[in-house]
């Protein structure tokens, strides 16, 4: 047999350079959600993930791959299925590469070397958990002229306590606190950690001037409230608010997540007790109860289970034509087409848009322009299709919009101004048309300049917000973009006509911000990604709520 094909890993040809990102492995806790990767075909399976692949010319090798984890070996079997699963965090906003090597083991070495190679598969850990119910084929190469088979990658997330408790609360025959009233009651509630302190994890409001208080609702992360442990103590005390912020302890009592679980019954009705009353006073009996009127407990949804139960993520692209960008035969343009490098915009599309393809089945991507003369009477347009084809601006996959927009270069003028209404109703017009929760829609836009429509700009994302929709904007050049930062709304929600977006749906980013040592110098490619793309699933997530839509029961897999 030929030695072992597949290290150092074969260059990637220019069109598919990968994203540089990083690995992101489990070894301690994190926020990342977890996935288990469950393999099968062969005899032996070698798991590895690729390290931060240099973005300096198409044709570098990458460096070594580290090798991640093993399966069980299976004996004489062509069709195995193996038992062992690979543990991963998993980052919808990064690109995380992995590689399967397969061997059929002759003996107990653990050098691979000493086995015989059977083929490999490459993949992102984005293609499993974007493919239909997570369930991903590819044939194995690595042999040339044979064909090695096929192996099947399947993806699920691992539970960590995901549900969220819903619990109302009344009070009768508080202690009075207060001189010339009642008392204005609230509660704070505390998880006990492993040390035996306590961390606050709630505080209901303050209902003024009663003994007998009825608070509101409130709903709790489960992990939040006990981290998971039903019999862990969960403290709770009573105060009288007082407006100088010197409240009054009224008392306090413990539970359990176990003991509220059983609802409104004899069992959760707490005695509310002051610990230096009932030292003092050998007739205190407590200084009221507390009565627990509802329980309620449901699994909060997370991203991957929308993806998994089908959701397809629709990725729209808009660049910005205007004659501010600069004469794109000059090499001082911004939209200039070096035969060495990539230009800021098309790095700012492969960063993003080789992530997003992972989660659409058909590849398909409608990309526009604005803010250009085109032809064939040179009126200026702000959502023509980079393809030429105004009833179908979709193209095929990231290079194919790459493709489109280079060749529209050489034919449209760079004009003005910069509006970006047109492509955002433009999108929006397409996700009024879905809104069952099959499809969410993600609008790039990237530019260079001062927004020439802000109010209308506004009231078309005030609009967007209702919809499954999100929009990225990546800014690139040296101009000003603080009416971008007002668009963003991460610190005042925008608004338009009076009106506020329901929903916070535009992220912002510098592109200047991610380059290092200057132009041409390098790219934080994996950190411009994480940060555009990072909101994403909590947006997707917002809207699904905000709507009550529920994700779709994953399909079954068929051997």
């Amino acid at each position: 047999m030929s030695p072992h094909p597949c290290i150092p890993h074969p260059p990637y040809p220019c069109s598919h350079v990968p994203i540089p990102m990083p690995p992101c492995l489990i070894i301690s806790m994190s926020p990342c959600p977890r996935v288990q990767i469950t393999t099968s075909p062969c005899p032996c399976v070698s798991m590895s993930l690729s390290p931060s692949h240099v973005f300096l010319s198409p044709y570098l090798h990458c460096p070594h791959i580290p090798q991640f984890g093993r399966t069980e070996v299976i004996d004489n079997s062509l069709n195995p299925d193996f038992l062992h699963k690979f543990v991963l965090d998993y980052c919808f906003e990064e690109r995380q590469n992995l590689r399967f090597d397969l061997y059929d083991v002759d003996s107990k070495s653990p050098d691979l070397s000493k086995h015989d190679f059977l083929g490999q598969a490459f993949c992102t850990l984005g293609e499993i958990v974007g493919s239909a119910g997570s369930r991903l084929e590819k044939p194995l190469t690595g042999i040339p002229g044979k064909k090695c088979g096929t192996i099947i990658l399947l993806a699920e997330e691992l539970g960590n306590c995901r549900d969220v408790a819903t619990l109302q609360f009344c009070a009768n025959k508080l202690d009075k606190k207060d001189f010339f009233g009642k008392s204005d009651p609230f509660m704070v509630f505390y998880r006990s950690n492993e040390d035996g302190t306590f961390t606050i994890c709630h505080k209901t409001e303050v209902v003024r001037n009663t003994l007998n208080p009825v608070w509101a609702a409130f709903a709790i992360p489960v992990r939040a409230l006990c981290n998971g442990d039903h019999d862990r103590a969960i403290k709770v005390e009573v105060y009288d608010w007082d407006r100088d912020g010197s409240h009054d302890f009224i008392g306090e009592f413990t539970t359990s997540y176990r003991e509220l679980a059983r609802g409104q019954s004899h069992f959760n009705v707490y005695e509310v007790v002051n610990p230096r009353k009932k030292m003092k006073k050998k007739k205190y009996l407590n200084s009221g109860t507390v009565t627990l009127l509802s329980f309620t407990v449901e699994a909060e949804h997370t991203f991957l289970d929308y993806i998994k139960g089908g959701t397809q993520l629709n990725f729209t692209v808009a660049i910005d034509f205007t004659a501010s960008n600069g004469n794109p035969s000059q090499p001082t343009s911004l939209h200039y087409l070096s035969p060495f490098q990539l230009n800021a915009y098309s790095l700012a599309l492969r960063a993003v848009g080789d992530i997003i393809q992972d989660y659409d089945s058909d590849k398909m991507f409608p990309a526009l322009g604005f803010g250009a003369k085109v032809p064939p009477d040179g009126h200026v347009s702000h959502e023509f299709p980079l393809n030429g084809d105004a009833s179908n601006p979709a193209c095929h996959g990231i290079a194919g919009v790459l493709e489109a927009y280079q060749r529209s270069l050489r034919h449209v003028q760079l004009y003005g101004p910069t509006n970006f209404a047109p492509v955002v109703n433009h999108v929006a017009r397409s996700a009024a048309t879905v809104l069952d929760g099959s499809q969410y829609f993600v609008l790039l836009i990237i530019t260079d300049g001062v927004i020439s429509d802000m109010a209308q700009t506004k009231e078309a994302i005030v609009n967007a917000a209702k919809l499954p929709m999100s929009i990225i904007i990546v800014g690139v050049g040296q101009a000003e973009f603080d009416a971008m930062v007002e668009l963003d709304g991460d610190d005042i929600r925008i608004s338009s006509r009076g009106k506020v977006a329901e929903r916070d749906i535009v992220q912002f980013v510098p592109f200047r911000d991610y380059m290092t040592g200057g132009p041409g110098a390098g790219l934080s490619m994996a950190g411009l990604a994480r940060e555009v793309l990072a909101e994403i699933p909590d947006q997707l997530l917002s809207y699904m709520k905000a709507r009550g839509i529920k994700p779709h029961p994953h399909p079954s897999h068929v051997p």
